[in-house]
């Protein structure tokens, strides 16, 4: 199977699919036969497993979403930002008091006595993250190679790349998403899909995207089918419903989209389309055996597509699922303007949705199966250019799920400067307070790929740059799991 770095591949892994893809029964070339390959290939799942993908677009700012809460950091924070006399609110930073309802309380306390709290709107993710259903993952971002401030700074761009096009968002969305900048056709999350299809009965509900076109769920093998977050599955109009009022008219051209042509295209297409309705149907149905008490927040796009997912989930048996990956996002992040007054309402709209979802896998009795975790294109600046920050890279990240080691945190706390102070220990901040990743995307995607179940042997293969991490990389101080996944 073609991941995004074909070359990662073992040859145990490919003797073993190989092998696999024998017992199919297949006498088609090599060539021709992916697909049973990618279902051939699949890792063993006699249990059930979700992904949940929640997309923050326009770049999150990191520094007032995990808010430094003792007082050393506090007011470093506060100087960066403008706050005012007495640890008071002020430019761009929140009041201390004010983050007293969401303070962190991990199981171990950080090093040097730090402390972080959320937001003062997400107060449920606050009591998640305390109860230890939830745990933050600190200053993750793409990353080629480990990299230090003076590395950073380096010329030598060869011995020590940079992620492509830094600081732009489409690219970066993209590389979240697939390791690429934009154009990218195949994400680390369809990758993982790949290795799952074989353990679905109906392989097409493998990767379920709920919200717009995006890279993360496209594998070479497996689709993203799209769900609404409205109705959940799409139909088409045409074939659902009469046509000028005729059920005669629709049940025509339900024929004739549908049956078997002597044109090998036209026969493709209605093989498509077949499939698309059989799908929809089989959505529709199985949905409609769901029925959720838990209680979702209205007029909350993002609360609306993670109760789809939760019932698709629900609906797993009837849909023959054991693995699926899931996409969700939600915009309104890209704050150089207003970030005072639209950041809470934003980051208020996640925290509810998620802790809604995270009650409806407890309700469903799946709660250790599922794992949510935020992603977004980067961090954004801790200095503040007047009304609110600019594009950045590192940032913190939650996880969310009952196979989650909650109530701690995971990586490196950063120190609160803006880059050009003598710190002595300042190795993460690159001007004006952005965070330059001390753990990368494809470390925090290998750690939840693990949990999912993909090998050790698979992960190079679908997260490409991997291989510059972890101690067979001589890299032990950037570990390959980072332990956030029971």
């Amino acid at each position: 199977m073609h991941f995004i770095d074909p070359q990662a591949h073992s040859r145990r892994a490919f003797l073993r699919r190989t092998g696999q893809l024998a017992l199919t029964g297949t006498a088609l070339p090599f060539a021709l036969n992916l697909a049973a390959m990618g279902e051939a290939a699949a890792f063993d799942a006699s249990d059930y497993k979700a992904l949940v993908c929640v997309f923050l677009y326009g770049g999150n700012d990191y520094a007032n979403t995990v808010v430094t809460y003792d007082d050393p950091s506090y007011n470093a924070y506060s100087t960066v930002r403008g706050g005012g006399a007495g640890q008071t609110a002020g430019g761009i930073a929140l009041a201390k008091s004010d983050l007293t309802a969401t303070l962190l309380q991990p199981t171990t306390a950080l090093a040097g006595g730090r402390q972080y709290a959320l937001h003062p709107s997400m107060t449920g993710l606050a009591s998640l993250f305390n109860a230890g259903q939830a745990a933050v993952q600190l200053n993750v971002g793409p990353l080629v190679v480990p990299l230090t401030k003076a590395q950073y700074s380096s010329a030598d761009r060869k011995t020590y790349p940079l992620p492509p096009k830094l600081f732009s968002h489409n690219d970066q969305q993209s590389i979240w998403q697939s390791s690429s900048p934009e154009g990218s056709t195949i994400g680390w999350g369809g990758n993982i899909g790949d290795l799952a299809l074989g353990s679905n009965a109906t392989s097409l509900f493998t990767c379920i995207n709920v919200t717009g076109n995006a890279v993360f769920l496209s594998g070479d093998s497996a689709l993203s089918y799209q769900l609404s977050s409205t109705g959940g599955a799409v139909p088409i109009n045409a074939v659902k419903n009469n046509v000028y009022n005729s059920s005669a008219v629709k049940a025509a051209l339900s024929t004739l989209v549908q049956q078997s042509r002597p044109h090998t295209l036209e026969n493709e297409y209605n093989r498509v389309t077949a499939r698309a309705i059989s799908a929809e149907a089989r959505i529709t149905s199985g949905l409609a055996g769901v029925s959720l008490a838990t209680a979702f927040p209205a007029g909350n796009n993002l609360a609306d597509q993670l109760k789809v997912v939760a019932r698709v989930i629900g609906a797993r048996s009837a849909l023959g699922t054991r693995r699926q990956v899931f996409l969700v996002s939600i915009g309104g992040f890209d704050l150089h303007d207003n970030l005072i007054s639209q950041h809470p309402g934003v980051l208020g709209r996640v925290s509810s949705a998620l802790t809604a979802f995270y009650n409806a896998t407890v309700e469903l009795g799946v709660a250790s199966k599922v794992t949510a975790f935020t992603a977004s294109d980067f961090g954004r600046t801790l200095a503040s250019n007047g009304d609110g920050s600019d594009h950045g890279w590192g940032s913190h990240h939650l996880m969310v799920g009952g196979a989650v080691k909650g109530k701690a945190f995971y990586g490196t706390a950063p120190p609160v400067s803006v880059g050009r102070t003598a710190l002595a220990d300042d190795q993460w901040h690159v001007g004006q307070g952005r965070l330059l990743p001390s753990t990368s995307v494809d470390q925090y995607a290998a750690t939840l790929a693990k949990w999912f179940g993909v090998a050790d042997s698979e992960l190079a293969g679908i997260l490409p740059n991997l291989r510059h991490f972890g101690a067979a990389a001589g890299r032990p101080d950037y570990p390959v799991n980072l332990g956030f996944m029971g």
